[in-house]
């Protein structure tokens, strides 16, 4: 699918001249307009994309094999093991280095038209620098890339999730402005070996956890493990920004013409409804969604570029409260807000579950929640699964998708992450709820609101290491034997469900409530 239109009367850019034309986009909303019977919701709208997903670190395994250099998880949980992960970590995980055909196999019997997958930066450049390749990296993602293509699955590439290699970080890692530099020459290096094959990028996953960890304040976050919140977590932001207008200009200047392909970048948020129907709780309800979403999404989505102005001004006005001279939050220059302006063909969404917000101060300690004026909670009458994190709320995608519409002139959306914990089994039937569910809402969102939804990613194709939760919860279709050094799959009831989807390109009769 060509997704490079981008939205209803919207500019794109054209890929034989670079001048800007204005394409209307007939997938945005297909047949909104017209009355829907009440089975017609339930089908997936033509050309419209369902696969699945997984990550280098917690599948690959090979830590330590052929060439690849170290990273930031494997200093963090070498270095540091994290008690409640009993000392968990990816050095093996699902062995996928090795297993790969074999991982193919489980996307083939699923009938998936694509595979999100993401490569391990170090495994090709092992000190994080163009001048070392490592070719035996690139050997791999070669032979994944064609095995892939040879069954028919469309190969999408996120080019980083999360596993920074360790000399960057010595450098500040995404603190550091020059980290731009690296990401683009690592990302031309993609584009150049890979971009003849692969027409479906993804520069950066969920950017919100990438800087969490440069946010640590009482308990262990994610990799490098960092204590500055709201200081160095804003300095990773907007060099992970660049890092991306980067990537995408020069995708379009030098690439796309011969290689015919689309890059975004997908983004996380919980959906934040209010706490309740006070003004003070539906206005935090929505600096939560500028905090948590809008502070990536709107230099990239929106007309005018640039961070919020409801963060811009939240944050300079806590750091003057906080005695400092200037605002915490870095500054874009006018260049740099053309520079990101608009690099987009279509907007990553990963989604799981909601928060209720209500107005407040959560603490003392400088904090993005803090300078937000906000707190998180859940409802006790929401569904729970294995991950505490993961409350269930179908219908909050609903309304994510449509605030992102609203917000973003409805740009193609590819959700690119959506999936259920549970702690193993086979009969997985929490695990088929919860996507029957979630999609349901997703379908009502593009047939009867008309948001420009492209595509859908189960996450995970397989049981794998779940960063700060180990293996102690599962994410996966297949069920992966970690106790066994084979690392034996198996397919779980959701596979069922999953491949009767894809082949019949609807929702099954017998789940769907009238």
């Amino acid at each position: 699918m060509d997704v490079h239109s981008k939205t209803a009367g919207s500019s794109t850019i054209s890929p034989d001249d670079g001048t800007q034309v204005t394409q209307r986009n007939t997938t945005a909303g297909r047949g909104s307009s017209n009355k829907k019977g009440p089975n017609d919701i339930y089908n997936f709208p033509e050309e419209f994309l369902i696969g699945s997903a997984t990550a280098a670190y917690q599948i690959e395994g090979a830590w330590n094999e052929d060439g690849k250099g170290v990273h930031v998880w494997d200093t963090l949980l070498h270095m540091k093991p994290l008690h409640f992960l009993h000392e968990d970590n990816g050095d093996i995980a699902c062995d996928s280095y090795h297993k790969y055909k074999e991982d193919v196999q489980l996307l083939k019997n699923l009938g998936v038209d694509f595979y999100r997958f993401s490569i391990s930066w170090p495994r090709i450049l092992p000190n994080g620098y163009i001048n070392e390749v490592n070719e035996a990296g690139i050997k791999y993602y070669n032979e994944l890339i064609d095995e892939l293509l040879a069954n028919s699955i469309q190969p999408v590439i996120t080019m980083y999730h999360w596993d920074l290699p360790q000399p960057l970080q010595d450098l500040g890692g995404w603190t550091n402005i020059e980290l731009a530099n690296y990401f683009e020459d690592y990302a031309c290096l993609l584009f150049n070996t890979f971009g003849d094959r692969v027409k479906l990028w993804i520069t950066f996953n969920e950017p919100n956890l990438i800087t969490a960890g440069y946010a640590k304040q009482h308990t262990p976050t994610f990799a490098p493990c960092i204590s500055s919140p709201a200081i160095g977590e804003y300095l990773a932001i907007r060099t992970i920004l660049l890092s991306h207008a980067r990537a995408y200009n020069l995708y379009d200047k030098k690439f796309r013409y011969l290689q015919k392909g689309n890059v975004g970048i997908s983004l996380h948020i919980a959906w934040g409804e209010s706490l309740t129907n006070e003004n003070k709780d539906i206005e935090a309800a929505e600096r939560y969604q500028q905090f948590f979403l809008g502070i990536y999404a709107h230099p990239i989505f929106s007309e005018e570029g640039d961070f919020p102005r409801i963060v811009k001004e939240r944050i300079a006005e806590k750091s003057t409260e906080d005695g400092f001279t200037k605002c915490r939050l870095p500054i874009f220059s006018e260049k740099e807000i053309q520079s990101l302006k608009g690099t987009y063909d279509f907007f990553g969404l990963n989604f799981y579950s909601s928060v209720l917000v209500n107005c407040g101060e959560p603490g003392k300690n400088l904090s993005l929640e803090r300078d937000a004026g906000i707190i998180t909670s859940f409802d006790p009458t929401w569904p729970s699964c294995a991950a505490d994190w993961l409350k269930i709320v179908p219908w909050g995608l609903r309304k994510q998708l449509n605030w992102i519409a609203k917000e973003y002139n409805n740009p193609p959306v590819f959700i690119t992450e959506n999936g259920y914990a549970d702690n193993g089994g086979l009969e997985d039937r929490g695990r088929v709820n919860y996507f029957i569910d979630h999609l349901t809402e997703m379908l009502k969102a593009i047939h009867l609101d008309g948001c420009n939804v492209i595509g859908y990613t189960v996450w995970s194709l397989m049981d794998n290491f779940e960063w700060l939760s180990g293996y102690s919860v599962k994410f996966g279709l297949y069920h992966v034997d970690f106790e066994d050094p084979e690392r034996t799959r198996t397919a779980k009831e959701s596979v069922r469900i999953i491949r009767e989807i894809i082949k019949t390109r609807q929702i099954p009769e017998r789940y769907r409530k009238q």
